[in-house]
């Protein structure tokens, strides 16, 4: 493609950015203010198939539970690209002074708690609702066939169903057709609104489930010596765990995280349980680091019970894999992004240990996936309340820049992206 077209493209697709703001804000509002926990966004859902059917797409729903799928065959022949956008909020009661606050409740395992969108994927279905408007009013010049996927449950439902990623690949939202590439995005408060950060290869980080049992013999608070005591032990192994990452890992192979969380044991100040137990969260950024860590954590834990007479059992729940951006895929895609935004707009991020389970969309094909930044101009970002914080807030003037990026790599993929 030649700078002109280039160059008009970005233009004719900031300009359809901006007529449509004000919808997008008012999307997201009314999103915010109506949160569905994962695997209970029906609202959403119909909201984002309703739109795309008034818009021309072929949708289909209920993918991968309350998935929503949406087709736009442009008016040229050429390749298939999907952009995809999570639903799902949080159980957290929200504490943002704005009119549009969230008072809804929910069930969230077995217990009524306040829901929230407190993570922002309440701009990631305005955002691509935005786009699928833009992407419908160019189908005529568009080469190829554009996919938007609205998958639920990036959180966890914790309830032992598999992520919505993986829900809607099992139920066929990456067939029929198939995409070449998928490519995604989240708001984060960590960066100044409207900037765009990525980097190539590991972006974020894989997420296990750590949980260790620690099985004593009881006895009396004053007496140890007559039983098996197993908080002492646990408070043994957590100290032990990290030293797995800062002295038995290659700090220069990748970044890793093993933090246990809760630990639970015991009923009265004077008796010591029979057992306590543990859970926590092992992150990493390398298949093979997190291999070598589950088995340092099982050697570690049963080793020091052992010495102490106790029992412990190891269990890792496997979660997400790493979110890999495609190395060539996502050297193209800079590229892209500079041309479609700013060169200035564009910024390299460093490994984040937080996990998505894009990462899952992104082994079916090669995957790019972004931040998007909503923290007001006026505010330190490393200071600003992260996701998933009660205070969490966002600067919306910064989604048009998502529904810019999303749009404008859609197109300049299927015109003259990586194959």
């Amino acid at each position: 493609m030649n700078t002109a077209s280039t160059d008009a493209l970005s233009q004719h697709i900031s300009d359809a950015a901006l007529k449509i703001e004000d919808k997008v804000i008012a999307w997201r509002r009314d999103i915010h203010q109506n949160p569905e926990l994962s695997y209970q966004e029906t609202r959403t859902a119909a909201k984002a198939a309703e739109h795309l059917k008034a818009l021309g797409y072929d949708v289909q729903t209920e993918i991968g539970v309350t998935g929503v799928v949406g087709v736009l065959k442009g008016g040229k022949p050429g390749g298939v690209v999907a952009l995809r956008a999570d639903m799902d909020a949080l159980p957290v009661e929200e504490r943002v002074d704005v009119p549009f606050a969230s008072k809804a409740k929910a069930q969230w395992l077995g217990q009524t708690v306040p829901v929230m969108h407190a993570c922002g994927h309440d701009c990631h279905v305005a955002i691509l609702m935005g786009v699928a408007e833009i992407l419908a009013g160019m189908k005529d010049e568009i080469p190829g066939t554009v996919k938007l996927i609205f998958q639920p449950n990036e959180e966890g439902s914790m309830d032992g169903r598999p992520s919505g990623a993986k829900a809607m690949i099992t139920d066929g939202a990456m067939a029929n057709p198939a995409p070449s590439a998928v490519f995604g995005l989240h708001v984060t408060s960590g960066i100044r609104s409207g900037t765009i950060a990525l980097r190539p290869g590991g972006l974020m980080a894989s997420a296990d489930r750590l949980k260790i049992d620690v099985e004593g013999r009881q006895t009396h608070g004053s007496q140890p010596w007559r039983g098996i005591d197993p908080v002492v032990t646990s408070a043994q192994i957590i100290l032990a765990l990290q030293t797995i990452v800062s002295r038995q890992i290659d700090p220069t192979i990748s970044p890793a995280v093993v933090s246990v969380s809760t630990i639970h044991g015991g009923v009265r100040n004077n008796i010591l349980p029979d057992s306590v137990a543990m859970e926590g969260t092992i992150r990493t950024h390398d298949e093979g680091v997190r291999a070598d860590i589950w088995k340092r954590i099982d050697k570690t834990a049963t080793t020091i019970a052992e010495a102490a007479g106790a029992k412990a059992k190891v269990t890792v729940f496997q979660g997400v894999p790493v979110t890999y951006n495609d190395p060539s895929l996502t050297d193209w895609g800079t590229g892209s992004l500079k041309d479609g935004l700013d060169t200035q707009r564009v910024t390299e991020i460093r490994p984040v240990m937080g996990a998505e389970d894009f990462s899952y969309l992104a082994q079916v094909v090669p995957g790019m996936f972004f931040f998007l930044g909503v923290t007001p101009p006026e505010e330190d970002p490393l200071q600003a309340p992260a996701n998933h914080s009660p205070l969490f807030h966002v600067h919306e003037p910064a989604l048009k820049y998502g529904v810019r990026a999303l749009s404008y790599l859609a197109i300049d993929y299927l015109r003259r992206g990586v194959r």
